[in-house]
């Protein structure tokens, strides 16, 4: 059973982690463009003013020394892009299904070439609706084609509509719609997050369960959904290697260990120890050095040292929205955002040390660079002193 935080062990101190004969490494320098990011960018927007902000950001972004995006292209079972699959996301134009009459995807990958960036599709499998987002489906979604049904390839549990991680059904959609992305468009990998099974989904997948034990099913049900993912996971990466070899594809989970076995239902653990499930993995390390439950650097080394495979590099996940402001949930270091202005360069130094270590990412476009005026100050010594070593 994994627990919180592994233990800390050796690690390197020989420069950075693939160091060649210049002492240089290929560092992926990443900043997540979330729907949060799109919107004031893209909804009711034309196409030339959607790529005028999308040309400004991504200049920010390359000046500031990263080299890589990971743009946000289906949030919602929907899609920023022209999809077989899927239907017009309701941030281009308000409405979901509703065609703008462009191509944001398209206008983003000549973009990031424009700028020297690499680009990544950055989608969420699972997740149709969250909690409060209670934006009519398309009549051309298949999660209302299947809901109307009465097919269980997606559910509606608890205000939440999502695919069904127990349905093959589901993860063929899911598959497909990845693989389009990498046949259709330039893009250097696809990367998903940590929304696998609904949060609180204890009856959530009863039926599929029940029917799994009759069947003469063993695993427990914890066992079963984690076998789920898995298998969602060794058809994503299968599938992507199959349309282009050299496209990533790359899973960022939540930092906590335990959190994501036990209520995500990813046995983490597994899927950095075997080749096949992904190329990179990205914890979403939202912590400072002082917080008591998960403190960065610990934290870090405990992923490091789970990876037992070449094939599998290390990201860390940094959290840009915190500066500037007391993190309730860091006990005695709640205020270490508050009183320090080089957390972001000491986590990439730190993380620079460790043996599988490929790169870091920053949550999220806004937070870095269009902070709200309460922390802009903040933001912009922590941002310089990060920029200092890039």
């Amino acid at each position: 059973v994994p627990a919180m935080v592994e233990p800390v062990r050796e690690r390197s101190t020989d420069g950075y982690a693939g160091a060649d004969e210049n002492n240089s490494i290929n560092e992926v320098r990443a900043v997540w463009i979330s729907y949060l990011d799109f919107g004031p960018m893209m909804t009711g927007k034309t196409e030339k003013q959607f790529k005028a902000s999308i040309e400004k950001a991504f200049a920010n972004i390359r000046n500031f020394g990263l080299n890589t995006v990971f743009v946000q292209v289906r949030p919602f079972g929907d899609a920023l892009y022209q999809s077989d699959y899927f239907p017009w996301s309701y941030l281009v134009t308000g409405t979901e299904g509703k065609d703008p009459g462009y191509d944001p995807l398209a206008v983003m990958v000549t973009a990031a070439r424009e700028h020297g960036l690499k680009i990544e599709a950055w989608i969420n499998p699972y997740r149709v609706r969250a909690v409060g987002n209670d934006k009519a489906l398309a009549a051309s979604n298949p999660a209302k084609k299947w809901l109307d049904a009465g097919n269980r390839s997606v559910v509606k549990y608890d205000n939440v509509i999502s695919y069904n991680p127990a349905s093959k059904e589901a993860q063929e959609l899911i598959v497909n719609g990845a693989r389009e992305i990498i046949r259709k468009y330039d893009v250097d990998g696809i990367h998903i997050d940590d929304y696998f099974y609904p949060h609180e989904a204890s009856a959530f997948d009863q039926i599929e369960y029940s029917q799994y034990k009759k069947n003469g099913g063993t695993m427990t049900q914890g066992d079963w959904r984690r076998a789920n993912v898995e298998s969602l996971l060794k058809a994503l990466y299968s599938g992507i290697k199959a349309e282009k070899s050299t496209a990533l594809f790359g899973v960022s989970p939540q930092s906590s260990i335990y959190n994501n076995y036990y209520i995500q239902y990813l046995d983490v653990e597994k899927i950095v120890s075997e080749p096949g499930y992904c190329d990179y993995i990205c914890p979403q390390v939202y912590f400072g050095f002082d917080n008591e439950i998960q403190p960065f650097g610990e934290t870090v080394d405990a992923w490091d040292d789970m990876i037992k495979t070449n094939s599998v590099k290390l990201y860390v996940g940094m959290a840009a929205y915190k500066v500037g402001l007391i993190d309730n949930w860091a006990g005695t270091g709640s205020e270490e955002w508050l009183q320090n202005d080089d957390l972001m360069q000491r986590m990439v130094e730190h993380s620079r040390k460790l043996k599988h270590y490929g790169g870091f990412a920053v949550y999220r476009y806004d937070s870095l660079f269009n902070p709200v005026a309460g922390v802009k100050k903040a933001v912009q010594k922590e941002a310089a002193n990060l920029k200092e070593i890039l």
